[in-house]
């Protein structure tokens, strides 16, 4: 058995945000007392417009006192269903000083997976986004009987439901004092929120989050990163832990939170447009533009793509002489000026040219993503941790980093690894257990420590190492363990290839499923002169070929019974829509297996080949 134990926290009951909160509830109202900056900016029409701390807890305030003249009470829970916006916040800050639970719904759940969290949760009241979202809601509103009351954050084209303006104007009958004691009445162990997990392998569960958990993560991070003066862009989904924990510890320290439009082709333009200095994100974005900086190097002519090789080459140099304490010469700074000015400053400017750190989590990254970035002057730190642990668990910081590990664990949180490879973690940011689920919560949660389902181990320096879910290992029909995020990660290194899904379980040897990569296949059916059809692609010749090659490349990093021996093109994107991608960019593997269970059979007919099949 394996261990690692870092500073232990003294109690979740004690722990206190930088503002000096012992309860989200308390929150706003102590920060806002300490910063004078800019907490929210967003943009309306063409303009970037900004929002102060005091009008944030004005408008916290006056939205809480709404909630409570509706009969909003302690512990009844409110749904909020809407993309990432500054309403969201506003709305999760103004129901937690209200004393309710916030369950959040991803805007991008179908009506079926919203009327799951209604009924699971017994909402008493939903604020939704728009028109688009309340349809969804109408169509299940019947089965909903705790649901009391619905409130639009925009105008819903005269259907009746209530706004944040007639809200705000209903809690004019509620007066300060009685808000105040209110917030007085919210204790450490109560419970703040119910997260509701993804539901890769089956229903989504509820998470059981207290003030104390939040709390204590918030200062797990806030003593691990420097995020005063910060501003950070914010895109992620806000009803998934690392956003809200990120969210909240942005509010505490007074850095500015700002919010993307909400519209995927504008992401690297609001990023430019923003400037951020820290940027939360996922795998895919990052994985995105350096296989698009990737591409862009293979078809430039001979001289432009080694001097791009170069400058990287210097801004790689730069960074290890930086982690060993060397000053650099007169001559090598002169050097890594050249490289910036080259090639360097323009990878920086598709983050907005002041990004001093990127975070990501949530999935597996490759370590030639990492080294990119950081070669750019772009550290992109990867942590990790779970719905259950409030987002947190582990960070490579810039002090401390590891490419191929997830950190160190952060202060407070201990890790452990069993003689099966499974990590535990034990800490104040261990969640209270699954709403209305006795078994699962007593299965997951024992003597304290959490058990992970992933699969990992701690080197010597005490760097946390995921090698995978322990659910998802495959066991070949020859007994051989098999983990199939290493090749599929490995796979996803091609350009053309934007997911894979490995299959072998109690089989005689692997096949995989591949998406080709949206973006990217346009260039290569130019490349290969075949039309760009994702159906025509995905039967063609040529295109099985150039995938084949992908499929051989990522092959040669494996023994040969951790290879794939047959592979299908699926001719249509996963999607969160089809229900095959979580709102966190994850395949829900049980889901995919299931739907593409005939083709699967049919990868496994007769001998394999040298060649994959089609879809």
């Amino acid at each position: 058995m394996t261990s690692a134990t870092h500073t232990e926290a003294t109690s979740a009951e004690t722990a206190v945000s930088a503002a000096g909160a012992t309860t989200l509830a308390e929150l706003i109202d102590r920060t806002a007392g300490l910063h004078s900056g800019t907490a929210l900016r967003y943009k309306e029409g063409n303009a970037w417009t900004g929002m102060s701390f005091n009008q944030l807890r004005q408008v916290v305030r006056d939205i809480a006192k709404g909630l409570m003249a509706l009969g909003v009470e302690r512990g009844h829970r409110v749904s909020i269903l809407s993309n990432t916006r500054a309403e969201w916040t506003i709305v999760d800050l103004a129901t937690l000083c209200a004393g309710a639970t916030v369950a959040p719904i991803y805007h991008t759940n179908s009506p079926g997976e919203c009327l799951y969290v209604l009924q699971h949760s017994e909402a008493h009241a939903l604020f939704v986004e728009d028109a688009d979202q309340l349809s969804k809601i109408e169509q299940v509103r019947g089965d909903c009987t705790a649901l009391e009351h619905v409130i639009s954050i925009e105008d819903t084209g005269g259907r009746g439901y209530m706004s944040l303006s007639a809200l705000k104007e209903a809690g004019a009958s509620v007066s300060d004092e009685q808000l105040d004691e209110r917030i007085a009445s919210v204790g450490p162990s109560d419970l703040a929120t119910l997260v509701y997990t993804s539901g890769t392998t089956g229903p989504p569960k509820g998470c059981m989050l207290t003030h104390a958990n939040l709390i204590a993560t918030m200062s797990m991070y806030e003593h691990q990163l420097d995020l005063r003066g910060a501003v950070v862009f914010m895109f992620l989904p806000l009803a998934h832990s690392l956003a809200r924990v990120t969210q909240m510890v942005a509010i505490d320290v007074g850095a500015t939170i700002a919010y993307w439009e909400r519209d995927p082709a504008r992401l690297l333009a609001n990023l430019a447009e923003v400037k951020p200095t820290h940027f939360p994100s996922v795998p895919r974005v990052f994985e995105k533009i350096y296989t698009a900086a990737e591409a862009g190097l293979e078809e430039q002519k001979r001289l432009k793509r080694a001097v791009a090789q170069w400058a990287f080459a210097t801004g790689r140099e730069a960074r290890r002489r930086e982690e060993a304490g060397r000053r650099p010469g007169l001559l090598f700074r002169r050097r890594y000026q050249l490289a910036e000015k080259l090639v360097l400053s323009k990878v920086k400017a598709l983050f907005g040219g002041q990004l001093k750190l990127a975070l990501t989590g949530a999935a597996p990254i490759a370590e030639d993503v990492l080294e990119f970035f950081d070669s750019a002057g772009i550290p992109v730190l990867e942590g990790y941790g779970m719905t259950e642990s409030c987002a947190a668990s582990t960070l490579n910081t810039e002090g401390e980093r590891r490419f191929g590990s997830v950190g160190k664990p952060l202060p407070g949180t201990r890790v452990r690894v069993e003689d099966d490879g499974e990590i535990l973690m034990w800490g104040p940011h261990v969640f209270a257990g699954y709403f209305k689920d006795p078994d699962a919560t007593s299965a997951t949660i024992v003597d304290g420590w959490l058990r992970t389902g992933d699969l990992g181990h701690v080197d010597d320096d005490g760097y946390v190492h995921v090698t995978g879910r322990k659910k998802d290992i495959i066991i070949t029909s020859s007994g051989k363990n098999i983990t199939p995020s290493n090749i599929e990660n490995q796979l996803k290194e091609s350009r053309w290839i934007s997911e894979a899904m490995v299959v072998g379980d109690k089989r005689p040897y692997l096949v995989g499923l591949i998406w080709l990569d949206r973006e990217e296949a346009p260039m290569l059916a130019a490349k290969l002169g075949v039309d760009a059809d994702p159906l025509s692609m995905a039967q063609n010749e040529p295109v099985q070929a150039e995938i084949q090659a992908a499929v051989d490349e990522a092959n040669s990093h494996f023994a040969r019974i951790e290879q794939l021996k047959r592979f299908a093109i699926i001719d249509h994107e996963l999607s969160q829509a089809s229900g095959e991608l979580t709102p966190t960019l994850k395949v829900k593997r049980n889901v995919v297996h299931k739907r593409y269970a005939e083709l699967i059979d049919s990868l496994y007919a007769g001998e394999p080949g040298e060649r994959g099949e089609r879809s």
